[in-house]
């Protein structure tokens, strides 16, 4: 990824927020902004644009989860990893219901908070251990639920390769992982992936997950 990772941190703990901010700025993130309360976070993120905002869900003004679905939806570039004290299971699927793409918990060390941080930048979805098939449960629970009834539009064609890599994507490998399997490019993925999420009108890894999930791709 060319440039360094353009990151918000928001936490309503100042000791925390700037101790956090200042390890991602040692390790080469650029910090564009912190905030302490959520309707802080909003206006600050569409201020400067993060790639990746680090985000707490117990905030004041404004709960994480709600300014997580604010920014992602008015951001389109944005990855949002939650770093929470809370591990419960009902927070984490909100979390990712409201668009995150990646869940840690404060119990992790600097170098496993950087390497999310990467990771998330470069789309790759990132949890705690322990977590991530429990997400993976929740999108499989997700496209099992009847869609709301509508007019059927045409269903889009991908080529091959995009509905090989939406295959791989709902199955829970990270773009690396995929990168190495299909003997691509890191950049290869995410190129094929952003030109499903256009083509299928979608926003983010979740909707992805679950659009494949509910056609059977991870079966396949």
């Amino acid at each position: 990824m060319a440039g360094p990772v353009r990151v918000m941190v928001v936490d309503d703990h100042p000791m925390w927020r700037d101790a956090v901010a200042r390890d991602l700025e040692a390790a080469g993130c650029e910090i564009v902004a912190t905030a302490g309360d959520g309707p802080q976070a909003v206006r600050r993120a569409r201020a400067t644009t993060p790639q990746v905002l680090v985000l707490d869900l117990n905030l004041p003004g404004m709960p994480g989860v709600q300014v997580c679905k604010e920014l992602v939806g008015s951001l389109p570039g944005l990855r949002v990893l939650v770093l929470s004290a809370s591990g419960e299971h009902a927070d984490v699927l909100e979390a990712v219901k409201s668009g995150a793409t990646g869940y840690l918990l404060k119990s992790a060390s600097t170098e496993e908070l950087i390497d999310a941080v990467r990771r998330t930048a470069a789309g790759d979805p990132v949890f705690t251990p322990g977590l991530a098939g429990l997400v993976l449960g929740e999108y499989r629970r997700l496209a099992s639920e009847p869609a709301p009834a509508a007019d059927e539009p045409r269903a889009p064609e991908l080529t091959d390769r995009e509905t090989e890599v939406l295959r791989l994507v709902a199955k829970g490998l990270s773009y690396k992982q995929i990168a190495e399997r299909l003997v691509i490019s890191h950049r290869t993925v995410q190129n094929h992936v952003q030109n499903t999420l256009g083509k299928l009108q979608l926003h983010n890894r979740v909707e992805l997950v679950r659009y494949a999930i509910a056609r059977g791709l991870d079966d396949i």
